[in-house]
Order: C-alpha cells, then sequence, then structure tokens
C-alpha cells in the first residue's frame, strides 16, 4: 500500500467517523441514528483493514470482518428491532434544543483536538495524527448520553463510545489482535442484547422507553 493511498484511506475512514458522529448527536429520529452506527461501523472496519494492512498484521482481514459484521451488521439490527418492538421512532424527551446540541458537539470536538493534538505532537505516521478523531467520539458519545431522554438512543451513545475507544486502540497499536477485538466486541455484543431485551420490557411495562420519565417514578 502506498503513502498515498494509506493518507487517503485513513483521511475518509476518520473523516466519516467523525461526520457520523456528529449527524447522531444532532438528530433525533432513531432509525436515523441506527442507520449513521451502521455508517459508523462500516467506516471503522475500513480504518481498522488500513490501518492493520499497512502495518503488516495478518489478522487484520479477520479482525475488519468481524468489526464489519458486529458493528455494522448485529448491533444495528438488533437496536432496530428493539426500536420496532418498542414502538419507538423518536427521541421526544432530549434534554437539550438542536442548537444546544451542535454547539456541544463542536465544543466537545475542538477539545478532543486541543487535548489529544499536543500529546501526538508532530508524529510520522498519519494513523497517530489522527487519534483526535476517537477522542472525539469518546467525548460524543458521553455528550449522546447526556442529552438524549430515550433508552435507544441513550445506546446509541453508549455505541459511539464504544467505538471511539476502539478507534483510538486501533490508530495507537496499529491493529489490535484478533482474539483482543473478539473478546471485547462479544462484551458489548452481550450488554447491547441484554439491554435491548431491557428495553421491550420496560415499554411493555411503563408504556414508553424515555429515561427522565423513568427517575420520577423512581423519585
Amino acid at each position: 500500500m502506498s503513502t498515498q493511498l494509506y493518507q487517503q484511506l485513513l483521511a475518509t475512514t476518520t473523516g466519516l467517523l467523525l461526520l457520523t458522529a456528529v449527524l447522531q448527536v444532532w438528530g433525533r429520529t432513531i432509525i436515523r441514528a441506527i442507520g449513521l452506527l451502521v455508517v459508523q461501523g462500516v467506516a471503522l472496519a475500513g480504518l481498522v483493514l488500513t490501518v492493520g494492512v499497512r502495518a503488516g498484521e495478518p489478522t487484520a482481514p479477520l479482525v475488519a470482518a468481524l468489526v464489519l459484521v458486529v458493528k455494522a451488521g448485529v448491533l444495528p439490527w438488533a437496536m432496530a428491532r428493539g426500536a420496532r418492538r418498542a414502538g419507538a421512532t423518536r427521541d421526544n424527551a432530549a434534554l437539550a434544543k438542536p442548537a444546544v446540541e451542535l454547539i456541544g458537539a463542536a465544543g466537545l470536538t475542538v477539545l478532543a483536538y486541543a487535548v489529544s493534538g499536543p500529546l501526538v505532537g508532530e508524529a510520522a505516521d498519519p494513523a497517530l495524527r489522527a487519534v483526535p478523531v476517537g477522542f472525539s467520539l469518546i467525548l460524543l458519545g458521553f455528550w449522546q448520553l447526556l442529552i438524549r431522554g430515550s433508552a435507544i438512543t441513550q445506546l446509541v451513545g453508549f455505541l459511539m463510545l464504544d467505538n471511539g475507544i476502539a478507534t483510538v486502540s486501533f490508530l495507537i497499536s496499529g491493529g489490535l489482535p484478533l482474539v483482543v477485538e473478539l473478546g471485547a466486541t462479544l462484551d458489548v455484543l452481550l450488554v447491547v442484547l441484554i439491554l435491548g431485551a431491557l428495553l421491550v420490557r420496560m415499554q411493555a411495562e411503563q408504556g414508553h422507553i424515555d429515561v427522565p420519565e423513568l427517575r420520577e417514578l423512581h423519585d
């Protein structure tokens, strides 16, 4: 793989990751958020393959295929199925206005670059220079968890956070070993499946999946 192609693929995949994260924070339609999660999973798989092949990792295609199947296939499918069974189509209990959501997303992205930029420094490897994108996804995932009122959109934020951690790990390490990624991915898959079942149960018993209203019931 030539250096120019490597840089172009890195720019494309990391650009998609950051763009989908910002759009997830901005939009409130649940199916749209899940669809963006699919694109994000594809971009992450492409990033894994690009960095792994460049680093000469023999398991890079297997790890990329695993990321693609789980993060762009199984997890979004499980979330879409849970949303359909719960009858949820839109997050109507968001805790912030759209303008505040975008301003917060922009501020957190700038913060991620300001904090992680000096840590990376003038690294020669383009992968290391792209690390701030991973930190941006982590902060935007936390932001999503804070401002969303629907349990499903909060779950989207959790998966965005996990994708950000995976992005930083792959960019720094040059591709994780297959067994490590397999364990981490299966853990996330198990969590999502369990939470999906809980969402359906919550909808059946309470008639909604809005977290603020459930907190009021607790109080």
